[in-house]
């Protein structure tokens, strides 16, 4: 994808087997906190329209308490696939469900090949904050994408991905692009084994069947490609402080002239900023500017 999901660095993860620890508290560099409250765990699988016989894929299953909810939710028609980057986990999680459809995998999901999976699958995740975004972005680009994703992650960082026009950021556009986004519960840092330093959300991506690229494309005879959309929308949002104008106008090479002239044909006020602009204004600006 064109676009990185991430408008932070985030820290690299080291090899596998330089992760590897032997006591049974969460791993601080890889992000790890556990989450035990029951009613909770299970409010994700609901989220996730988990139902028996479905197929789950669960990022990251810890301690396996949130694998416990999925199992059940799944069925004994449905199978989870749980993919653990810790060793040690990986190998102590599989004795805890014996005779269940649960297969453990101690891979690194970033590396994961989703088109592994059944269509249709669905997600279940706690996240580790630091990758939250490339694993998002794994999710909404592959070719296999989940028909849903639900994922607890850092409440700022889920607002952002469902925010509308007035709050707009790249991450709201690259999510909402490829999928619809939504809020679900709220999960106080006071739940977590060892507490976060911020409260966690569950945010959930139910995936278009036609992205909304694809269908202005579809509805205009625009021919509009991913790299075109979002080189419009990263020289946006270059300077999120500047009238869209500028910042088109300074980050696209483009004349103050040509600039209002493209803005004035898709009836976008000049003086608005780039969080102020709707995904269709974004579409259509970025079209008129590719031609």
């Amino acid at each position: 994808m064109p676009v990185n999901f991430n408008q932070k660095s985030q820290k690299k993860r080291r090899p596998l087997h330089a992760q590897k620890y032997q006591n049974k508290g969460p791993n601080k560099s890889l992000g790890q906190h556990w989450l035990r409250d029951r009613e909770i765990l299970d409010g994700i699988a609901v989220s996730a329209e988990i139902k028996n016989g479905d197929f789950v894929l669960e990022i990251g299953p810890g301690l396996g308490t949130l694998t416990s909810s999925l199992l059940k939710f799944s069925g004994s028609d449905g199978q989870v696939l749980a993919v653990e980057f810790d060793e040690n986990l990986a190998h102590k999680l599989p004795a805890q469900f014996p005779g269940k459809n649960l297969e453990i995998i101690n891979a690194d999901f970033l590396e994961f090949d989703l088109d592994k999976l059944p269509n249709n699958y669905k997600v279940a995740a706690n996240v580790p904050y630091y990758i939250t975004s490339k694993i998002v972005e794994k999710l909404l680009t592959s070719a296999n994408k989940p028909a849903v994703a639900a994922l607890l992650v850092q409440k700022e960082v889920a607002e952002r991905m469902v925010a509308e026009a007035g709050d707009l950021s790249i991450l709201a556009i690259a999510t909402q692009i490829y999928a619809q986004a939504e809020l679900g519960d709220l999960v106080p840092r006071e739940f977590f084994t060892p507490p976060p330093k911020v409260d966690s959300q569950v945010v959930i991506l139910k995936t278009r069947k036609q992205n909304l690229l694809e269908e202005f494309n579809q509805k205009t005879g625009a021919n509009l490609t991913e790299k075109q959309f979002f080189r419009a929308v990263k020289a946006g949002f270059a300077a999120k402080r500047k009238k869209i104008s500028k910042s088109l106008s300074a980050n696209l090479a483009l004349s103050r002239e040509e600039t209002l002239l493209n803005l004035e044909k898709c009836r976008i006020s000049p003086d608005l900023r780039a969080q102020d602009l709707t995904i269709e204004n974004w579409l259509e600006m970025a079209s008129t500017l590719t031609k």
